[in-house]
């Protein structure tokens, strides 16, 4: 009896252990956006779950802009669903999720390491409410080969873009070569298509919460977009144009000069890309007598307010928007480092040589409004270009509706 009741003790211990590894096991969920290189992100996981036993890490993907993507996430967080752990977070939103309570902080996080800007995008309030993906800016994209063959430099101004194009697209005589795409959809593209003269002009749209609109250098820039529409440099339906559409525009060999993001690059580079080899990258253009400007982007990482595990996740985060991460991703998925020690690293030279020059557009790039009501202000700017974009109403009208509108919002 002694000896059963001993075999009984010892089979109900080691039920009890097993129930506990298996209760000790995490399973953790992160949305990426399927443009932004989940099957690289894996990689980067598997190297997690390997040095962390007990814990599994699952990828949710989808949204292939910020809008499908915040339309997404703000269904979730609204539902208070509690299956989604971390997500990754367009630089624009870190402060509205922690305003809403969607997100949990990071206590005590010494953020020096990072870019400066991507430290001050993350922080709201004295709290560190996300941390830092990878890094993004708009570039110009040129054929290098292109102006090359007419002996053109990369143009610093508007209207030596605009000459330059006309000179290639007249000589090349391809009905089908456009002088310029960018974003005219309104979509979050359109915000920064109309804030690049905008700023270039030395000015600002909002100042510590308040409007700060100046309507002449308002017109001025619906006035630049519309007239690359008119000179034909850009194709009429300009309007119907996405971030991607431009990409897949400039990628097919269709394009001289295209305004997009960094993950474009590792497109233009592939086996189906008809341009591999043939692309520069600079700053953007600015207004005559302005300054080149940028419009920041970037991705950041936040953990859910509704995650049943906030230690685990806030770790997992810390993994991911460490240095190590950021310069496999450099490497692996030509994603844009948040340390400017990474952007010097040997091998992130060798896989992005074009990364020596990005460090300082990254930097000097500006930031779109801060404000927790930033979904209703870009509402206004985006849907106002595109209109001027194709033809409903004049750059003048424009810009004093943009004006009406966002006084309202911003009051």
């Amino acid at each position: 009896m002694k000896l059963n009741k001993l075999l009984i003790g010892a089979v109900s211990a080691a039920l009890l252990w097993s129930t506990g590894v298996a209760e000790a096991e995490t399973d953790l969920k992160i949305f990426l956006s399927s443009q932004h290189r989940p099957e690289i992100w894996r990689k980067v996981l598997d190297q997690y779950e390997a040095k962390n036993p007990g814990t599994k890490v699952a990828i949710e993907s989808g949204g292939n802009t910020s809008e499908l993507q915040a339309q997404y996430l703000n269904t979730v967080m609204s539902a208070k669903d509690s299956s989604l752990d971390v997500m990754i977070l367009d630089v624009i939103r870190p402060a509205q999720y922690a305003a809403a309570g969607w997100t949990t902080d990071f206590a005590g996080k010494d953020m020096s390491a990072f870019l400066p800007t991507y430290a001050e995008a993350n922080t709201v309030s004295g709290k560190v409410v996300a941390l830092p993906a990878f890094a993004d800016a708009m570039f110009l994209y040129y054929r290098k080969d292109l102006l090359d063959k007419y002996k053109i430099a990369p143009p610093k101004t508007w209207d030596e873009l605009v000459k330059a194009a006309e000179t290639i697209t007249k000589g090349e005589n391809d009905p089908e070569l456009q002088g310029l795409s960018f974003q005219g959809k309104a979509i979050e593209g359109a915000v920064c298509t109309f804030l690049l003269p905008y700023w270039s002009q030395g000015k600002t749209l909002v100042s510590d919460g308040k409007l700060n609109f100046d309507k002449d250098a308002a017109v001025k820039s619906l006035s630049l977009w519309k007239g690359f529409v008119d000179k034909g440099v850009a194709k009429k339906n300009i309007a119907e144009v996405a971030t991607d559409d431009t990409r897949k525009e400039f990628q097919a060999g269709k394009v001289v000069f295209a305004v997009n993001w960094s993950y474009a690059w590792n497109h233009f580079q592939g086996a189906e890309s008809t341009v591999s080899g043939k692309v520069g990258v600079a700053r953007l253009p600015a207004v005559p007598g302005g300054e080149q400007a940028s419009c920041l982007g970037g991705w950041e990482f936040g953990v859910s307010a509704y995650s049943t595990h906030q230690d685990e996740a806030r770790k997992l985060v810390n993994y991911l928007s460490s240095a190590d991460v950021s310069k496999f991703m450099a490497v692996n998925a030509a994603l844009l480092p948040t340390y400017g020690s990474v952007y010097s690293d040997p091998e992130v030279l060798k896989a992005a040589p074009w990364f020596a020059d990005a460090k300082a557009v990254v930097e000097t790039a500006k930031a779109r409004p801060v404000t927790p009501r930033y979904n209703e202000v870009s509402e206004v700017i985006r849907t106002t270009v595109n209109a001027v974009l194709a033809g409903a109403t004049t750059p003048e009208d424009g810009a004093a509706q943009m004006e009406s509108r966002l006084r309202r919002i911003l009051r």
